[in-house]
């Protein structure tokens, strides 16, 4: 049974957020399933899931916060804060570990002085971790945005760091 919506009861959210989590929710949310898609939809709409969306989200689904905060930070793939201008994915799949990719993942967390799901304070990179990018065959892999990049190493990230810099 579905509970009255009280538009005072949510806290102060902002007006684009309020309009794109509902567009997306009144397009989804009679799909059986439907949060993940809302979720998916909100983030493809503002770049991520903001916290101050939740209770929005929980309402028009007649779901607790907890339910809807619950998902949202299981997931890796949502963010809870916009991303950098570009996105670097490292795999931490068992190939890419055994050709390197710890030594490359510390290299680059720190030349960035980030860590994983984190902005770098000029707001150009974000680095998310990734568990396949399926290039097993060039490991260790790393994708920026849609292009993959495989047998990367610390000389390489910085020659790369390098060359977006010009």
């Amino acid at each position: 049974m579905k509970t009255a919506k009280s538009v005072a009861s949510l806290p102060p959210i902002d007006e684009r957020i309020r309009g794109a989590v509902l567009d997306v929710t009144a397009r989804l949310k009679d799909q059986p399933g439907a949060l993940l898609p809302i979720l998916h939809g909100v983030q493809d709409s503002l770049g991520y899931v903001p916290d101050e969306a939740i209770p929005l989200i929980a309402r028009e689904l007649n779901l607790s916060r907890a339910d809807v905060h619950g998902v949202v930070t299981f997931y890796h793939y949502f963010r809870t804060h916009p991303a950098g201008q570009r996105t670097i994915y490292l795999c931490r799949a068992e190939s890419c570990q055994s050709m390197g990719a710890t030594k490359l993942e510390q290299h680059v967390k720190q030349r960035l002085g980030v860590d994983f799901h984190q902005t770098t304070a000029d707001g150009t990179f974000t680095l998310e971790p990734v568990y396949c990018l399926g290039n097993c065959a060039c490991s260790p892999a790393m994708m920026v945005d849609d292009e993959l990049k495989g047998r990367m190493t610390p000389e390489g990230f910085d020659a790369w760091l390098l060359s977006e810099a010009k």
